[in-house]
């Protein structure tokens, strides 16, 4: 689920943010993932946990911040849910900018682990990230997370390319 359309504005403010480090629009960009929250296909069932889509260490060392964290953090506040980082990026991998579909989800295969999968093991999870493109990073998260017990993985991004 997401709210917007990465277009115009909205795409403009989310690279301001990830790439940019103008901290100052998580606000902004939290209020319109917060308008996500309202969709049914997010409500239908209670979600137990909130979990960020992680970046591999070198990533975030470059970056130095996981925007998705950053905007999870948001989330849960408001819904007052837990914020669990078991999510784990354990392969670096190349940019998915200019990749397609195929390209992205063989980019992604083996990149994500669940640390502590009792941590999820029943649990409805509600899986958070910046921008939903292709959905495959939201499908190896989601596999990887299914994998390990839990019981429901939904997404929610700020915009939709």
């Amino acid at each position: 689920m997401a709210a917007y359309r990465a277009v115009g504005v909205v795409r403009d403010l989310v690279h301001r943010f990830k790439y940019e480090r103008q901290f100052h629009l998580r606000h902004q960009l939290g209020k319109w993932m917060l308008a996500g929250m309202t969709d049914e296909r997010i409500l239908v069932t209670p979600v137990d946990a909130i979990v960020p889509v992680p970046l591999h260490s070198a990533r975030q060392r470059e970056r130095e911040f996981n925007q998705a964290e950053i905007l999870a953090d948001i989330v849960a506040r408001h819904a007052r849910k837990p914020m669990t980082l078991c999510l784990k990026r354990i392969r670096y991998t190349t940019t998915q900018t200019r990749l397609d579909r195929d390209k992205r989800m063989e980019n992604l295969r083996g990149a994500f682990s669940v640390e502590h999968p009792a941590s999820v093991n029943g649990r409805n999870l509600l899986l958070i990230d910046d921008i939903f493109t292709t959905g495959s990073t939201a499908d190896e998260c989601s596999r990887v997370l299914r994998a390990a017990g839990a019981a429901s993985v939904r997404v929610l991004a700020v915009a939709r390319a």
